[in-house]
C-alpha cells in the first residue's frame, strides 16, 4: 500500500494478527453494526482475501479502516471508519485512494459502497470522494443466520 502526502499517514492490509484491534476500533470508529463484526467474521475476510482490509496509520496508530472487496466482477466498499479525533484529516481520502488503486489493478470498472442513510456526515465524505447514491436500487438482505 501506499504512503501518503502526509509522511505520518500510511496504508497497509490487515493481518490476522489486527483482527482484534480493528474490531476494538469500530466499536468507536464506525457508525452502525453488522452482523459480521465478530472475530470470525473479520477473520474470513483477511483470509479469503488478505489485501482487501485496509488500514491507515498514522504514527502507528490505527486511525481508519476500509473493506475494498472485490468479486472478480464489482468493486464493494464497506466499513470506511475513521477515528473521531482524526476527521477531516485526509484518512478517509487515503484509504479511499488505496481501495481504488486496487480496485483498478484488479480490473476493477465501478465502486460501490454501503453507506447508512443516517450517516449524513459521511454522505459529505462520500461525495466529496465522486460518490453518488443510485436512488433507483435498493438493498435487499436475508439473514442467512440468527
Amino acid at each position: 500500500m501506499a504512503v501518503m502526502n502526509d509522511l505520518s499517514l500510511s496504508t497497509r492490509s490487515a493481518t490476522p494478527a489486527d483482527l482484534d484491534e480493528v474490531l476494538a476500533f469500530w466499536k468507536v470508529a464506525a457508525e452502525g453494526t453488522s452482523i459480521s463484526d465478530d472475530g470470525d467474521g473479520v477473520a474470513r475476510v483477511v483470509e479469503r482475501d488478505p489485501e482487501a482490509l485496509i488500514l491507515a496509520e498514522r504514527e502507528g496508530e490505527l486511525v481508519g479502516t476500509v473493506i475494498a472487496g472485490f468479486d472478480g466482477w464489482r468493486c464493494h466498499l464497506y466499513r470506511l471508519a475513521v477515528h473521531p479525533d482524526q476527521r477531516r484529516r485526509g484518512v478517509g481520502s487515503a484509504l479511499l485512494a488505496a481501495a481504488e488503486e486496487r480496485f483498478a489493478a484488479l480490473g476493477g470498472r465501478r465502486a460501490d459502497a454501503m453507506v447508512l442513510d443516517r450517516n449524513t456526515s459521511a454522505h459529505h465524505a462520500w461525495r466529496a470522494a465522486g460518490y453518488g447514491p443510485e436512488p433507483q436500487w435498493s438493498r435487499w438482505v436475508k439473514h442467512l443466520t440468527d
